[in-house]
């Protein structure tokens, strides 16, 4: 077994050229600093990708809310209800999404900043927190946004191990995990005031039926002054 193990694996060596394999052991390994670029050049690719699903998905949001609105004016309460439940799930993607794109805007600029400026591989802690936090959320929703972020992950932590082997790393890990919360936490009161501000109130059946039975409270009121005056 050993005997023909050796010889496939000079097989195979003979196969590849001379010069390429020289190519190869002389070829320098990326710096820290050039796979970091690198993973946040794919980040940022994926910040277009929920971009691109946003915007699809507040397309169908206006869609939907204006069939709601017909729905109403027309009476049609189980119609209503049926879409606005349908509404209401679909804001739950769009909140997820929003969310995901503006972690990751968040850690790009933490990155792109220690990039220039500071040890970049000290902040990749808090950058795989927030990336298993967004990979989370969108392994229901958006599964290749999911797998490339996986990817990406395994970019960060390759630098991270390569860098403890080379005793250059020194992770604060409790101020790691309050800079992660700390984009999330930014992340999630974004997205709060951007629904808030962008999407409309789904109308609700319930308040709909009180403001129908006032209604017609008042105008069974104004008939009963009007027969009590003549």
């Amino acid at each position: 077994m050993p005997r023909e193990f050796t010889e496939k694996w000079r097989a195979q060596e003979s196969k590849t050229p001379f010069h390429t394999r020289i190519k190869d052991a002389i070829r320098p390994q990326e710096s820290a600093k050039q796979r970091i670029d690198q993973a946040t050049r794919r980040m940022e690719l994926q910040i277009q990708r929920l971009d691109r699903a946003s915007d699809t998905l507040q397309k169908r949001d206006e869609t939907l809310f204006t069939k709601i609105v017909k729905a109403y004016q027309t009476h049609d309460m189980t119609r209503a209800s049926v879409l606005a439940n349908e509404l209401a799930e679909m804001r739950k993607i769009e909140k997820a999404i929003m969310y995901a794109r503006l972690a990751l805007e968040q850690t790009v600029l933490r990155l792109r900043t220690v990039i220039d400026f500071g040890d970049a591989v000290s902040s990749l802690a808090p950058t795989m927190n927030v990336l298993r936090s967004v990979r989370t959320g969108l392994t229901d929703i958006l599964p290749a946004a999911e797998r490339e972020l996986g990817e990406i992950g395994d970019i960060l932590q390759g630098v991270i191990i390569d860098s403890k082997q080379g005793d250059e790393l020194n992770i604060n890990v409790e101020a790691a995990n309050e800079d992660s919360q700390r984009i999330l936490q930014e992340a999630a009161n974004a997205v709060e005031k951007k629904i808030s501000k962008e999407l409309p109130e789904i109308p609700s059946i319930a308040s709909t039926n009180e403001n129908r039975q006032t209604e017609a409270e008042q105008l069974s009121g104004n008939d009963s002054q009007e027969m009590e005056g003549t």
